[in-house]
């Protein structure tokens, strides 16, 4: 169904929201760590919203929605595997670290514990991480733009990365939280129609099971363990999926990824920030229902994927088959909602990285805050500008979580080994920190053009991020082993406080946290299959 005057009407007020938080937020914007940090002060619910939030981008909402097509329920294993462990461990271990030090982003921690060179590594391929996520998030709704409302692909990228310029520059990372709270409930007012209406058209939960089972994916298609030591859909083993997916990629990238871990530094005290991802683990056991189940209904109700279809184009289909005007506005601002809550959290931790680990760490240390300030919102500028440019590289894949997923496996991977072994460790060197960092990278690029260059078979792309995700990390566990010969880090300067002494007052000081902590993951496993069910 095409828009009418209705649904535009919807998309202008939303439009006129956000810009109208961005005003208020301008007001309260007296300092670098307003902009940056939204002056620490604001409460668990609110930061574990935008945490959630953040991450709900149009990217996961199409891109797994693509993998419900392309890979059926086996998809799941993103949530339940890849995600809620690794916001709870978060919480509970990690925060304490984070906040407690008064750092103001990831890499300024690695600067403590190892040196400026390792903080210059990360700073930088963090930067271009989020510079090429910004990128996809603009194709991803230039997608849905083109599909319902036949805006041209340029014309979409263009207005809504105005649209988030706009927001951000005015109101630093404030407006960006407030308004990710604000399009939490938008998208899921968008996603709950959009689902329920597809479950009516195939005869409910039975039909559904019924016409997946004759799809190309068969019966493998509605199950998440069985067959994972063989043949399945996504041609993954178990050990892929639990010590690449589960593990390395997962906890590299929940607990290492500054876009959303800014969001809990956000927060008014340390208890805030730790309940701040266990707050967001909750609903996240849920969100495949509105993600991974309409792309398999749109697996049954329409015919050609990954040839006359590309896997992307399952929720802009189902919106315009299933949803009726007024309905249909609803959803497409939900879309719009995901898109600028993604990029969001994409823009405003490159900005916030560029100007305190890049800029003033290394090119123009001891200015002025006003300073600092100016080239916070000039390197917003840039990094939108920066990601309209990606969107093109995006448009090259078919199925968007699959290019998503070998960037995460290329920038956090490595990231997440050098920072657990630092934290724990004492003994490893500062430099040893950046050669093993430096190392998983380069491996991350080497086993992915391997695998493009038919030199390696992993059957699929996305089971080819599993394992090349659980073989880099000893690639850059490899290089901090100390030699004999190699000077140790001085505990007092580069580990007091980030390494074990740290890890035993960490667990004496999270039980308030625990109570919820502790449901959220059994919630998780007891929605899980069996792996031994038939």
């Amino acid at each position: 169904m095409d828009a009418n005057l209705l649904d535009y009407a919807l998309i202008a007020i939303y439009f006129a929201t956000v810009l109208g938080i961005g005003f208020a937020a301008r007001r309260r914007i007296t300092s670098s760590l307003d902009f940056f940090l939204a002056g620490r002060g604001l409460p668990a619910w609110i930061t574990g919203l935008a945490f959630l939030s953040a991450n709900l981008g149009a990217i996961e909402i199409l891109g797994m929605a693509a993998n419900g097509v392309q890979y059926g329920a086996m998809t799941v294993h993103y949530y339940w595997i890849g995600a809620v462990p690794a916001m709870v461990f978060l919480g509970i271990v990690m925060m304490p670290f984070y906040y407690r030090s008064k750092v103001r982003s990831v890499p300024e921690f690695l600067r403590r514990r190892f040196n400026g060179a390792t903080q210059l590594l990360n700073a930088v391929t963090f930067a271009v991480a989020q510079i090429l996520i910004a990128g996809v998030n603009l194709y991803a709704l230039a997608l849905v733009m083109e599909a319902l409302l036949g805006w041209p692909l340029p014309v979409s990228v263009v207005v809504s990365a105005v649209i988030v310029l706009a927001y951000i520059t005015l109101g630093g990372l404030s407006s960006a939280i407030y308004n990710e709270v604000l399009q939490f409930f938008v998208i899921l007012a968008g996603l709950i129609p959009l689902t329920v209406l597809g479950l009516m058209r195939v005869g409910g939960f039975s039909g559904l099971a019924e016409r997946v089972r004759q799809s190309s994916l068969g019966e493998g298609g509605l199950h998440t363990w069985t067959h994972t030591a063989g043949q399945n859909p996504m041609q993954a083993h178990w050990i892929g999926i639990v010590f690449g997916l589960g593990f390395v990629l997962s906890f590299g990238y929940w607990t290492t990824n500054f876009a959303e871990v800014q969001r809990a530094l956000s927060a008014r005290n340390t208890n805030a920030a730790r309940l701040t991802p266990i707050v967001a683990a909750y609903p996240k056991i849920l969100i495949p229902l509105v993600t991974v189940l309409p792309g398999m209904i749109a697996l049954v109700l329409f015919g050609g994927w990954g040839q006359s279809r590309d896997y992307n184009d399952a929720i802009p289909l189902l919106m315009r088959d299933l949803l009726p005007n007024g309905v249909l506005g609803v959803a497409v601002t939900g879309l719009l909602a995901s898109f600028m809550a993604g990029m969001a959290a994409n823009i405003s931790g490159f900005n916030t990285v560029f100007t305190n680990d890049i800029w003033q760490a290394h090119l123009r240390p001891d200015r002025d805050d006003r300073h600092y300030l100016r080239v916070g919102r000039v390197a917003t500028v840039a990094g939108v500008a920066l990601g309209v440019g990606t969107a093109f590289i995006a448009a090259g894949y078919s199925n968007i979580m699959n290019y998503l997923q070998a960037l995460f496996s290329f920038f956090n991977a490595p990231l997440f080994a050098t920072f657990i072994l630092g934290l724990f460790w004492r003994r490893m060197t500062a430099w040893a920190g950046f050669w093993g960092l430096l190392a998983g990278t380069v491996a991350a690029f080497a086993s992915y053009v391997s695998y493009k260059a038919g030199l390696v078979n992993f059957g699929t792309e996305l089971n080819a991020s599993f394992w090349g995700a659980a073989w880099r990390s000893p690639w850059t566990c490899w290089c901090p082993w100390p030699s004999r010969s190699s000077p140790r880090a001085n505990p007092t300067r580069s580990c007091a406080g980030w390494c074990t002494g740290s890890a035993r007052w960490t667990w004496r000081t999270t039980r308030w946290p625990g109570t919820p902590a502790g449901t959220a993951l059994p919630c998780c496993s007891a929605r899980a299959p069996s792996p031994w069910r038939p």
